[in-house]
């Protein structure tokens, strides 16, 4: 292999044990007369070390070897002078600092916690803010929000300002709100006496560096304080103004588009006329000219605050945003020797397409493009009905786009955002009536359809199809031709074909000689990937079922064989789950109808509410919860069948546990509804005291609205069962509404939150049991009941 160091090899390196590397890793570091390539390399092994084998290295070391270690980094970054290698030990000390803070939040390093505080190495703070919010930031916002603050006042040290101020940003960002108001004043004030003063030194001498981040800064602190900012926005204005009005130069155009990002709030309007002003020379701009962008992110910005009154500005934002969005990219078909002599013109990108041959990209102006696209969807979103006018436009620029085949992070919105507006879009077309609707939705339809056959790449197909789920709900039934359908299934049959056949190739892989972790690791990529898009088939298929029931039956009998093949006992459990929730639709949605495909897919959900798999039981208990419900006469003998299997799981040790909750929740939820919808399958009488005992379901918000609108049903019938013998269940029932309420299992519009509200009052006229029940709440349920009663 290749020397690492001048004096050991690589077989040398591996074999040293976990212990010893990080001490030989500390030598080579330290070693300041050593080559640089050979101490930056010791630095970065010993991060991945770190980040990588943490448990197999560290906690094994004698603890004086651990503490020799620590004061070991904090030395080196104090003797360090060059800065690109004290970042890399930075990096490792906040690895190793992360390691050792524990589930809870609990730092077993405080020397070095309070030593980043004390030089502030503020890239480690932004760092660990960002990876550790909101803990970090519950934890250490006094220290955090004081020591940066101070650093950002080190008039001596520019670069040191700057960090500093990033990193405000990034614990800003995910602070949570309760926690930043307290020192809202002191941030404000501070922020704002930089920001004069940088103003200052950028008129003299033009410096901006800091300025922009502190403006960031501003931006950051604004979003998260959002209604009690509203008060400091006086402060700022004259500044944030005069920037605006005169940072003309080129060199100043990114700093002033940053600000009419950080221009919020209040002024909303005073805000929007500025742009407007500045608008008129929008034309002259270059398709690069970094203000674009940040012009457009501002109008984004200020419609999330305006709402419905940002309406007004369309016209005028419109224009641009659609230039902007039409960018039309500048591509050639090169072959190899074309290609190398163009690599060094900037703003190229190539993919290579074999025999010679690549295809080239420009992507200067893409990004904007790729900005705007995802603007476009953010008004659709934003203002609905009110954005109907620009819904033909935007539908014309974006279906092409489906078929806009580059991909590369920057461009992720080119690629996803089209997808994502086609369901907004529609949405926001409804108010023109059915015929303007049905037209759109034409022009659409196909170009989905296509586009779910030929995306190559997975994060965008499955963004295309969830779309495309999304459409059918909005447009319902009758909303596919026969072609349509035809071609859908031909697609949809192909893509779980390739599902089984990427298996068996991937365990063909896992038996090859080259086998071994990082091979299992990229297996592990793909086959996430691959379930993935096997969600997205479900989600088709829910939306087709939901939308035509059984009228559907006959075209789904083209992909039975292969949805019966997903649940076989022999495959991986997230093909069963998907599987299963593709039959539950079957039942839910075609009721009577289902049952003649009964035979292939009643005993593998009998059999599966006791899988090892949670995801599994809770596909299989949802089934078997709509069977009750909506399946006919012939599913009467399976329901008294499943119903010992889901008490056997209800009642398991470990069913409560985080993992398995929600299974169990769709058990109970199942069991009640067999009660329900199927009284003379089961003996009501017996079951009943067990299902109110396991009562109410938190997680599964939807099944929790079941089962509570079931104990309604019992109660409003005076169940002599759930009430009790002279009424002596009812403080119990109170506090299952209790526990509800604070559990927020039901929102408060739900009509069944009024029928809860009603029994309690109901209780509340007849004193003595009122007060009987009341006194058996803890204070916080006792909080929760008057909650309901007020809102519900």
């Amino acid at each position: 292999g290749h020397l690492l160091f001048p004096n050991i090899s690589e077989e040398t390196y591996e074999n040293i044990p976990g212990q010893s590397k990080i001490t030989f890793l500390l030598q080579a570091i330290r070693n300041t007369t050593a080559a640089e390539e050979a101490r930056q390399m010791a630095a970065v092994l010993l991060r991945r070390l770190l980040s990588s084998a943490f448990d197999e290295v560290y906690p094994t070391l004698p603890s004086d070897v651990q503490t020799a270690i620590k004061s070991e980094l904090l030395m080196i970054i104090q003797m360090e002078t060059q800065s690109s290698m004290r970042k890399k030990v930075c990096d490792i000390a906040a690895e190793l600092a992360r390691n050792l803070i524990d589930e809870d939040g609990n730092n077993q390093w405080p020397e070095g916690l309070k030593f980043l505080f004390d030089s502030v190495t503020c890239n480690a703070v932004g760092q660990m803010a960002t990876d550790f919010a909101p803990g970090f930031q519950k934890k250490f916002h006094e220290k955090v929000i004081a020591a940066l603050l101070q650093t950002m006042e080190d008039q001596g040290n520019q670069r040191v300002q700057a960090h500093a101020a990033a990193a405000l940003i990034n614990f800003t960002e995910d602070c949570p709100k309760s926690l930043l108001i307290p020192y809202l004043d002191n941030l404000v004030k501070h922020l704002h006496s930089i920001m004069v003063l940088k103003l200052q030194e950028l008129i003299q001498k033009g410096t901006k560096l800091v300025l922009e981040q502190v403006v960031t800064s501003i931006a950051s602190v604004a979003d998260t304080a959002e209604e009690k900012f509203v008060p400091y926005y006086d402060l700022f204005m004259p500044s944030l103004k005069h920037i605006v009005e005169n940072a003309v130069q080129k060199e100043l155009r990114l700093l002033r588009g940053k600000l009419l990002n950080a221009l919020f709030m209040q002024d909303a309007s005073d805000v929007m006329q500025l742009l407007l002003k500045t608008q008129t020379d929008f034309n002259d701009m270059e398709d690069d000219d970094p203000q674009i962008s940040y012009m457009i992110s501002a109008w984004a910005r200020m419609c999330k605050i305006l709402g419905k009154e940002f309406q007004q500005y369309l016209p005028v934002v419109m224009g641009p945003l659609m230039k902007t969005a039409s960018i039309k990219p500048e591509v050639a078909l090169l072959d190899t020797q074309d290609m190398e002599n163009m690599s060094d013109d900037d703003g190229w990108e190539f993919v290579n397409l074999g025999d010679q041959q690549s295809f080239g990209i420009k992507t200067a102006g893409l990004e904007e493009k790729s900005t705007a696209c995802q603007m476009l969807v953010c008004y659709a979103k934003e203002l609905k009905e009110g954005f109907v006018e620009y819904t033909e436009q935007v539908v014309k620029l974006m279906v092409p786009l489906l078929k806009f085949y580059f991909h590369d992070d920057i461009l992720q919105p080119l690629n996803t955002k089209p997808a994502e507006s086609m369901p907004l879009l529609l949405e926001c077309a409804r108010v023109r009536g059915p015929e303007y609707l049905t037209q759109m939705w034409h022009f659409m339809c196909d170009a989905l359809i296509k586009a779910i056959g030929t995306e190559p790449d997975s994060d965008v197909l499955s963004e295309i199809m969830h779309s495309f789920a999304k459409c059918i709900e909005v447009m319902g039934d009758g909303c596919l031709n026969n072609e349509h359908f035809e071609e859908l299934g031909g697609i949809l049959k192909a893509k779980l074909e390739e599902h089984f056949k990427n298996q068996e190739l991937r365990q063909v892989k896992r038996q090859d000689e080259d086998y071994d972790e990082q091979v299992e690791e990229s297996l592990q990529d793909e086959d996430d990937n691959d379930v993935y898009i096997l969600t997205k088939v479900s989600d088709i298929l829910h939306s087709i079922f939901s939308s035509y029931k059984e009228k559907v039956l006959p075209w789904f009998e083209q992909l039975l064989p292969l949805i019966v093949n997903l649940i076989c006992p022999h495959r991986p459990w997230p093909d069963r789950q998907w599987g299963l929730c593709i039959f539950d639709d079957v039942i839910e949605h075609c009721s009577p109808a289902s049952f003649k495909y009964a035979e292939y897919f009643l005993r593998p959900m009998l059999q599966y509410v006791c899988d090892n798999s949670p995801e599994v039981r809770q596909a299989a208990a949802y089934g078997l919860g709509v069977m009750a419900q909506y399946g006919g006469d012939n599913y009467r003998p399976f329901c008294t069948e499943a119903l010992p299997l889901l008490v056997r799981v209800i009642q398991s040790a470990d069913s409560k546990t985080k993992e398995n909750v929600n299974a169990t929740e769709n058990c109970i939820s199942a069991v009640g509804k067999i009660m329900k919808f199927k009284p003379d399958c089961v003996n009501v009488e017996e079951v009943l005291p067990h299902w109110l005992s396991w009562l109410p379901l938190h997680e599964d918000k939807e099944e929790a609205v079941q089962t509570f609108n079931y104990l309604c049903d019992l109660i409003e019938s005076n169940h002599p069962i759930v009430l009790g013998p002279n009424n002596t269940n009812l403080p119990k029932i109170f506090s299952i509404i209790a526990e509800g309420e604070m559990h927020e299992a039901i929102k408060h519009e739900d009509p069944c939150a009024k029928r809860l509200a009603n029994v309690v009052r109901q209780v509340q006229t007849s004193g003595g049991l009122w007060t009987e029940c009341i006194a058996q709440l803890s204070p916080e349920q006792q909080a929760a009941i008057q909650e309901l009663l007020n809102s519900a």
